[in-house]
C-alpha cells in the first residue's frame, strides 16, 4: 500500500461523507439521521487530516491514518444502519477506507 492509494481512498470517503451529509439534512426525518451527520462530519474532517499527513510524510502519518480508520469505520457502520441511497454508497467508501488506512497504519 502507498501513499497514493490511501490518499485516493480518504479523498472518495471525504467525498461521500460530504454528499451523504448534505442528503441527510434533507430527509424528511433530520433527527433519525442526527448520528450519520456527526459521523460524516467527523469523518470526512480526518479523512482530511489524513490527506494531508501524508502528503506532507507526517512523522505521525501511521497514527493518523490508525485513528482515520477507526473513525471510518464507525461512519461506515453507522451509515450502513440507514436503507437510502446516499448512505449506503458512503458506507460502502468509508469501509474501503479504513481498509486502506488500516494498511498505511
Amino acid at each position: 500500500m502507498n501513499y497514493e492509494e490511501c490518499i485516493k481512498a480518504c479523498q472518495d470517503c471525504m467525498e461521500a461523507c460530504n454528499v451523504c451529509f448534505d442528503a441527510c439534512l434533507k430527509e424528511e426525518d433530520v433527527k433519525m439521521m442526527s448520528e450519520c451527520i456527526r459521523m460524516d462530519r467527523e469523518c470526512a474532517d480526518i479523512c482530511a487530516f489524513a490527506v494531508k499527513s501524508m502528503q506532507s510524510h507526517s512523522p505521525f502519518a501511521a497514527q493518523i491514518c490508525s485513528l482515520c480508520a477507526e473513525i471510518c469505520q464507525a461512519c461506515g457502520d453507522e451509515c450502513a444502519k440507514h436503507d437510502v441511497e446516499h448512505c449506503q454508497t458512503c458506507a460502502k467508501a468509508c469501509k474501503a477506507c479504513a481498509e486502506a488506512c488500516r494498511k498505511m497504519a
